[in-house]
């Protein structure tokens, strides 16, 4: 028999979902039979798998070692091989702009993936876990069943903040407030040419996966490809000598590449963005973007166990580059 204690990243699963998760090569009908059968019990008792499960629950698997082993697959814990830190070693020192038990706030450099592309790669969520292993806040054991993962993706070269879950409420509650708009992400870039007044623009954007490009109209397509975009930009500084214009960019909706394309549209292209028609200057050949700030609402739209982040403005400072074009 083995047992498996729940821990805080598990509280309200469901326990056929967790057993699914903990079983990856099971299938949902093994498990209900396994159930039925009472070889997996939960706190000493027949459970039907609907169960909301709390933290402290037991759970008890009554499998030989070879069946628990075959469906478990193999994991790091079970191999007994130790995990390799290369991303706390290969990233580099990462600014941590905020961390509390939930959540984490990081300032991601220029050239770091947001997620991996491929097995071979490093990102931000690889350096995420080993952060947390390194300090003693997760297990291997607890990854098996909960990885801290990051809330807002970045392109590879869009520098700033991004927010990594340490436990699933903070996923739930940070991914939520994405999702409903009510956190405000502002951004700084350069772009070529002169923008005099704050505009507020909407379209309408279509992403070829094949290409990794979106493509934006202004009229609503009728296609169900296209999401509905909005994207508000401020105007900060402009350069007569250089024609460049500094902006702040607050997003509205959040799609991919939302902002390079939408400025691109208006025939203000990023500094760098080659992809979308933005020009190599200074040496620059990737786009200036920068997730400067975010912001979180008063106190009566914070859920509960989040209110030390209401009305909370946090800043991630930009890269020296900006200070070539606009010291």
């Amino acid at each position: 028999m083995r047992e498996v204690l729940i821990g805080k990243n598990e509280v309200d699963k469901r326990l056929d979902g967790f057993l699914k998760s903990y079983f990856p090569n099971a299938s949902m009908g093994f498990i209900y039979k396994m159930l039925r059968k009472k070889n997996i019990t939960l706190n000493g008792k027949k459970a039907s798998g609907t169960e909301k499960l709390h933290q402290g629950d037991k759970i008890a698997v009554f499998f030989s070692d070879e069946t628990f082993e075959k469906f478990k697959g193999k994991s790091i814990a079970a191999s007994g091989n130790k995990r390799e830190f290369k991303a706390l070693e290969k990233l580099g020192n990462i600014e941590i702009i905020y961390e509390d038990s939930n959540i984490l706030l990081v300032n991601k450099p220029t050239g770091v993936l947001s997620q991996k592309s491929t097995n071979k790669d490093l990102s931000l969520n690889d350096w995420l876990i080993e952060y947390l292993l390194n300090k003693g806040e997760i297990s291997e054991a607890e990854l098996e069943t909960y990885k801290p993962s990051i809330c807002n993706r970045l392109d590879r070269n869009t520098s700033g903040i991004v927010i990594c879950a340490k436990s699933l409420a903070g996923a739930r509650v940070m991914n939520q407030m994405l999702k409903d708009r009510t956190l405000d992400k502002y951004y700084r870039t350069i772009v070529s040419g002169k923008m005099d007044k704050e505009y507020k623009l909407s379209g309408f954007l279509y992403k070829d996966e094949a290409k990794n490009k979106v493509f934006i109209k202004n009229e609503d397509p009728r296609d169900d490809r296209y999401s509905f975009i909005e994207t508000l930009f401020k105007p900060l500084k402009y350069s007569d000598k250089d024609n460049l214009t500094l902006l702040e960019v607050k997003l509205i909706t959040g799609k991919t590449h939302q902002i390079r394309a939408h400025l691109s549209s208006q025939h203000l292209p990023i500094i760098g963005d080659v992809k979308y028609g933005g020009k190599k200057i200074g040496g620059l050949n990737y786009q200036l973007l920068h997730c400067y700030r975010i912001s979180f609402p008063a106190d009566n739209q914070m859920p509960a166990g989040f209110e030390d982040l209401a009305g909370k403005e946090f800043v991630a400072k930009v890269p020296e580059i900006f200070n070539k074009f606009f010291g």
